[in-house]
């Protein structure tokens, strides 16, 4: 490896020490070595890094859209220089098989150009005052948009390259100054990336990188009325505090998901357990929008477990970093031991293990799980890991009903050869984003994302967010009355 890892805090455009001079180690979830060293930061660097910020963002909002997108251009061909170097790190920490971390970081390069070009795409539009009865005739009306200011983007771990990103690049192209909290479990890849903005010129302060704990770093960034954008991925209940905390300000929350496939009498069943053997299992279903329940009516329930069993076992299982591997570690043995659990609570609901299930240090294997409640745990409750729950619903409203009968509403799957079967879907199943012949797992960086219900607010997808990342004014131009 040729790049060498930033093993401190980025604060005013300098890697320094966290005040109290505290750091910890890293470690994969593989074989429990050190991948990196990383500073601790507490309430001072917190503090600094504010005030970095805040200074950053008067100078990046007032640099021009062709400079800042120049700037991310070049960010753009430094990432993919060290694409391999970053992949290798990201597998590493973060338990993926290399062949996961290298599609995730070979995306980089485009996202970040992507982003750069939506930020010099800020249009207003013009208002139609003489509609307005007898007062507007002689005015002029128009929306500009300009950048919130300081954006503070918290990442989770499962996406330590991806989801930095999509908070990141956007904010920076729309003309934020942007602190960045990544997963204490997957910091590493984040440092990296901000090492590429900061040879790509971006001025100092324009970005921030604090790791350490979560709880506390996160608490002290998201309730301070300084933040004016506040963009979070991670769990529903972490969300909700976040909202309790951050007062008035612009909210971004991608948050939980229990995400349904439905398969109809009249699918591709092949197809259809193809589609589902890759989108529960990738990253080890440590995906939001991971296939987490399957519905499929009576007739075809057998057929479609025939299919999808031995699909689902001969997923090969084991060190990231071998190219032959298909799957790899959960991110923490705990994690692990979690998900057996359900799995096992499952069973003594009367559910059954049809493949997989077992637990070894932080790996579950895959597993498929039949005849599951939908009522119960295992169905209603983000799952996070390697198992797809089946469940069968005998007519489209109890398909329905199961699809829409939990908290969440991030993504869902059909597969169907019926327009018809299709054209319901969208109306009647609640997702913030429905595959048809797909499963929820799989997403373009462009198109808009984001759920309903308990899955969250607002939009990602680089135009969405640079949306998301400005504000609008309304500018009215008075003239002599005519």
């Amino acid at each position: 490896m040729n790049t060498t890892i930033p093993d401190r805090l980025l604060i005013a455009g300098e890697w320094a020490p966290a005040a109290s001079g505290a750091s910890e180690p890293v470690r994969s979830p593989w074989d429990g070595h050190v991948v990196g060293e990383v500073a601790v930061a507490g309430a001072p660097d917190v503090e600094a890094a504010r005030r970095a910020a805040e200074r950053g963002a008067t100078v990046w909002r007032e640099t021009p859209a062709f400079a800042r997108m120049d700037v991310m251009n070049r960010a753009a061909a430094l990432v993919e220089g060290r694409a391999e170097d970053i992949a290798q790190v990201l597998s590493a920490e973060n338990g993926k098989t290399i062949t996961e971390a290298r599609g995730e970081v070979g995306r980089a390069g485009d996202m970040i150009r992507l982003a750069g070009y939506e930020g010099t795409q800020l249009y207003g539009d013009t208002l139609p005052l003489d509609a307005n009865r007898g007062t507007g005739r002689d005015k002029l009306g128009f929306t500009v948009r300009q950048p919130c200011g300081v954006v503070v983007a918290i990442t989770p771990f499962n996406y330590p390259s991806l989801l930095v990103l999509h908070k990141v690049a956007p904010a920076l192209a729309a003309g934020n100054s942007v602190v960045l909290k990544p997963a204490r479990t997957t910091p590493l890849t984040a440092l990296l990336l901000a090492q590429v903005f900061l040879d790509a010129g971006l001025p100092e302060g324009v970005l921030g990188v604090l790791t350490g704990p979560g709880a506390a770093l996160g608490d002290a960034l998201v309730s301070d009325p300084r933040v004016r954008k506040i963009s979070f991925t991670g769990s529903t209940a972490t969300g909700r505090r976040i909202a309790s905390l951050a007062g008035v300000k612009k909210l971004s929350l991608e948050l939980g998901a229990s995400c349904p496939v439905v398969v109809l009498p009249d699918a591709d069943i092949e197809a259809a357990a193809a589609a589902v053997a890759l989108g529960g299992y990738v990253n080890a279903g440590q995906v939001c929008i991971s296939v987490q329940r399957v519905i499929t009516h009576p007739r075809i329930s057998a057929d479609f477990l025939d299919a999808l069993v031995p699909k689902v076992a001969a997923i090969q299982v084991g060190d990231p970093g071998a190219a032959t591997s298909q799957m790899g570690t959960l991110i923490t043995a705990s994690e692990a031991s979690r998900v057996h659990a359900a799995i096992q609570a499952a069973t003594e609901e009367g559910a059954s293990i049809r493949t997989g299930g077992a637990l070894d240090g932080a790996t579950v294997s895959p597993a498929v799980i039949a005849g599951v409640d939908p009522r119960s745990p295992l169905a209603q409750e983000e799952l996070f890991g390697p198992a797809v729950a089946v469940s069968t619903a005998a007519d489209w409203t109890a398909a329905v009903a199961q699809a829409n009968g939990t908290g969440y509403g991030l993504g869902a799957g059909i597969f169907t050869s019926d327009v018809s079967g299709a054209v319901r879907a969208v109306r009647d199943i609640d997702a913030g984003v429905i595959h048809i012949n797909w499963t929820p797992l799989w997403r373009a960086d462009l198109m808009p994302y984001g759920g309903l219900k308990a899955s969250g607010i607002g939009k990602e997808g680089f135009r969405s967010a640079v949306e998301e990342m400005t504000e609008a004014k309304t500018v009215i131009l008075h003239g002599r009355p005519w």
